[in-house]
């Protein structure tokens, strides 16, 4: 056994000696860069995460462990890595008995049945008795259960997508986001099975020692996902329309008002969502607004 390992007496599982928590990432792919950039966002740096099967991170006690995602909920389980970021479909459909410790709002995707474009589906009776190819059988088959449908599950690791037009399947159960790759294959998605994002997974066997670098580590997840999609807007606006200004941006509790050095007029300061920003932009220029002024923002602290 490697020094910077002790067992832990209760179960047969290691930790690191020094009281880091260990975070298990997937190892390539889109996930992967959301995770790493997610990190970066509120100031966790990981040493040269391409080349490193186990990493450091820089501003926070913290090694990152890059792995397949579908082996990420089993070596959580484990006790291997106290925590994981993974698609929900995968622990899901491993059937992990680990805590789920928050969504992450990245990674968003679904788990589809889709089918040949000509095929003539009519409805999940189509199914009945037919060859589905698929990633997730376990999904696959809780679904088939609840519908009392009988199909057959043929099992393929990749390259689901091109399991009808090989004679391999009628039609597929896989993961879809644009649903780009489905139309290259002459296939059309025809029922949403399971909506997926990143999760933040924990071994629910967690020594009480790293509890206060995960409560931190959540802290800032947190900060970062509230601060994702909303804006800081500034303005003048006369003061005879500031009340309904501040009817229009009633803000996180409510906006800042600064006096300006034009007798009647104050700047107004506040945090709104983006999807609703042109809005209220067009109602705030329609009561006198000027100079509206729109930044990004980085962290939100409630």
């Amino acid at each position: 056994m490697k020094d910077e390992y002790k067992a832990c007496p209760e179960r047969s599982r290691f930790f690191y000696f020094n009281n880091m928590l260990r975070i298990a990432i997937q190892s390539k792919g889109r996930l992967n860069e959301d995770s790493l950039s997610m990190l970066q966002s509120i100031g966790i740096e990981i040493d040269d995460p391409k080349r490193k099967f186990l990493s450091k991170a820089r501003g926070f006690e913290l090694e990152t462990l890059f792995l397949r995602d579908d082996d990420i909920p089993g070596v959580v389980e484990a006790g291997t890595a106290s925590l994981g970021i993974v698609g929900l479909n995968e622990v899901v459909e491993r059937g992990a008995n680990v805590e789920i410790v928050t969504r992450l709002g990245f990674g968003k995707c679904r788990i589809s049945l889709a089918v040949p474009k000509n095929s003539g589906y009519d409805g999940l009776f189509w199914l009945e008795g037919k060859r589905i190819a698929t990633s997730y059988p376990a999904i696959l088959g809780r679904f088939l259960e609840e519908k009392g449908i009988h199909a057959t599950t043929e099992i393929i690791t990749g390259s689901v997508e091109i399991a009808p037009a090989a004679g391999i399947a009628d039609c597929i159960f896989d993961i879809v986001s644009s649903g780009s790759t489905l139309i290259s294959n002459g296939l059309i998605e025809v029922e949403r099975v399971f909506e997926s994002e990143a999760v933040l997974i924990a071994d629910k066997n967690m020594p009480e020692e790293y509890v206060p670098a995960l409560d931190e580590l959540l802290f800032r997840i947190e900060s970062h996902k509230t601060s994702r999609g909303m804006k800081y807007m500034m303005m003048n606006i006369p003061l005879a329309s500031l009340d309904e200004a501040t009817k229009i941006l009633p803000a996180m509790r409510s906006p800042s008002v600064l006096p300006l050095a034009s007798e009647g007029w104050c700047s107004l300061h506040s945090v709104v969502e983006a999807s609703t920003m042109w809005e209220k932009i067009r109602q705030l220029k329609a009561i006198g607004a000027e100079g509206i002024l729109v930044t990004d923002l980085d962290k939100i602290i409630l």
